[in-house]
């Protein structure tokens, strides 16, 4: 099995009125996040996220609708996922990125990866998440929400 590329993106899937959609993630409950995943080979940070979303909620969306924050965060590698990357690897990079959906959906879930999804108020969802690049980059939607919609 190849290892897995440290770099990887977060996508925070919400509604104009900041409802966030979180997961719960199978192998760890209580473990909730946004949309998550590793760059494959050859691929953009753009075209995982559209990807990433695609296998994780089952949403299928053009790459123009995803919104790149041009923000990249650097964090250590949890020890239990260690294994999946190359030897010596301890870091990961994530790119972040937002999606504006209309109305809160009911995502179709991989069970190997997720057991439950819900939609929370912005403060609520970024209060569960697990990790803090996570939980910032909710924390930070109201201002992007305003700088985006300024003409």
């Amino acid at each position: 099995m190849p290892y897995k590329v440290p770099e990887s993106v977060l996508v925070v899937i919400h509604t104009p009125d900041l409802e966030v959609l979180l997961i719960e993630r199978a192998a760890h409950p209580g473990y909730w996040q946004s949309v998550t995943g590793s760059l494959e080979s050859g691929e953009s940070p753009r075209q995982t996220a559209c990807r990433e979303v695609g296998e994780e909620t089952g949403l299928a969306l053009p790459p123009a609708r995803f919104c790149d924050w041009q923000l990249t965060n650097r964090f250590a590698i949890f020890a239990e996922w260690r294994h999946r990357y190359a030897p010596g690897v301890s870091h990961n990079v994530e790119h972040v990125f937002s999606l504006v959906v209309p109305a809160p959906f009911a995502p179709r879930l991989a069970p190997d990866e997720h057991r439950d999804a819900c939609w929370l108020p912005w403060r609520d969802a970024a209060a569960r998440c697990f990790s803090w690049t996570n939980r910032d980059a909710i924390l930070m939607l109201p201002d992007l929400a305003a700088r985006s919609s300024r003409p």
